[in-house]
């Protein structure tokens, strides 16, 4: 283990990060945005998204596992060239295919390698840097996420309006082969744990432990996954589905401009990311694990504002910087909470269950998305002329989950769960 934060290998993985993470944000950005502009269905938008989180839920755990058990690094190499060959085959069929049901496998594909992929970036992490430099590691992942997230959409969405899908889809294949050369020179440490009977009863065994840690050796990490799963439900899944729905369908905005500053709304997201992600990092000696609950009602906060704009005012432009500026704040304040309680994980985990239990939380913090993504799109649907009532309706629900959040993080302390 390196003592210092950038070595070579953990450079790489930046890198490597960086380049991947841009293509999957430009693809995931183009997709279902091209979907929306041929059917104009906000129902339709939420129920392909739905769709597409159910991989990345049962793949997230089956990551964990072979991430504790296979080296990390051919993981995502292999996972980097695969997401390329997929974004090569939703190219060819586009044309030819049923749009819904290629753009649907293309979605589910995508997030069901990126939820495989996440549990090995962030378990290599204790690997290549020092505990004491976990939260600064972390910090630089979720900038770097971010950073992608916010030049992805960006870039996708210039990219788009001007030459359509295509160009942005061979674009980010050609990022995923990159990144997948670049991370065959990563040198991760790597133990290989023995495995007793059946693969998948030495999967069924490692997901148990995983559970009975979270559940009984750290229940505070728990009560916390019921938290986030209700800010997911209520508060994330109405972002998802809002922002490119209100920006390119509801708002008084031109088709072709729309759908460009539905890019730069997605960039500003990102960039909130980046700025909570640059802040965690620059401030985490100061950050106290057990105030974390007030990250949670800021974000939940943040969206009033949408909800009364959009209720008082008429200007598309005005509502729309309203709510990319909503959007903006909840991604800062989600980033830091994101941040410190990853860094709180890796700190309270044994290094032989990081992986599992990194994707187990994964897992359950993303089960309850695509319900919510479902529950969004019809009721925008159903909700139109009065799309303010249910951004209101969010705010106000995820309002009370934080408000709740307050006692359970109120139970973290330095080194674990208060007595």
């Amino acid at each position: 283990m390196s003592g210092r934060l950038f070595s070579k290998d953990f450079t790489l993985v930046v890198i490597g990060q960086i380049i991947s993470l841009f293509g999957n944000a430009a693809v995931r950005f183009a997709l279902p945005l091209y979907l929306l502009n041929v059917t104009g269905s906000s129902a339709l938008y939420g129920t392909v998204t739905a769709c597409a989180f159910i991989p990345a839920i049962l793949l997230s755990p089956v990551g964990g596992i072979v991430a504790d058990r296979v080296n990390k690094r051919n993981i995502m190499v292999t996972l980097d060239f695969f997401t390329a060959a997929v974004i090569v085959g939703v190219s060819l069929f586009l044309d030819g295919g049923n749009l819904v049901l290629v753009v649907t496998a293309g979605m589910m594909l995508l997030f069901g390698i990126a939820g495989a992929y996440q549990p090995s970036v962030q378990a290599s992490i204790p690997a290549l840097v020092s505990q004491d430099g976990f939260m600064a590691a972390n910090s630089v992942i979720n900038v770097i996420s971010s950073f992608s997230s916010l030049t992805g959409p960006v870039l996708g969405g210039v990219l788009y309006s001007a030459y359509g899908l295509k160009p942005v889809l061979w674009v980010c294949g050609a990022c995923f082969v990159l990144s997948a050369v670049m991370e065959i020179f990563i040198e991760i440490p790597f133990e290989r744990q023995g495995v007793k009977g059946s693969i998948w009863k030495a999967a069924k065994e490692d997901f148990g432990e995983s559970v009975r840690f979270i559940l009984k050796e750290k229940p505070v990490i728990g009560k916390a996954l019921l938290v986030i799963c209700g800010i997911n439900l209520f508060l994330a899944a109405m972002i998802t589905v809002a922002l490119p729905y209100l920006v390119t369908e509801v708002l008084d905005l031109e088709a072709a401009r729309a759908n460009r500053l539905y890019g730069f709304a997605e960039g500003a997201l990102a960039a909130g990311g980046l700025f909570g992600g640059v802040g965690a990092g620059v401030f985490g000696d100061r950050l106290a694990v057990h105030k974390s609950g007030s990250l949670v009602i800021a974000c939940a906060l943040s969206v009033f504002p949408m909800g009364a704009s959009l209720a008082a005012v008429s200007s598309g432009m005005v509502n729309y910087f309203v709510i990319t500026g909503c959007c903006f704040a909840v991604m800062v304040f989600s980033t830091v909470f994101t941040v410190e309680m990853m860094s709180f994980i890796q700190t309270e985990t044994p290094r032989h269950l990081i992986g599992k239990v990194i994707a187990v939380i994964l897992t359950v913090s993303m089960c309850v998305q695509p319900l919510g993504n479902a529950l969004y799109g019809i009721l925008f649907e159903v909700c139109d002329g009065v799309e303010y009532g249910v951004v209101l309706f969010s705010g106000v629900v995820s309002l009370a989950i934080a408000v709740g959040a307050r006692k359970v993080f109120g139970g973290f302390l330095g080194g674990g769960e208060s007595s």
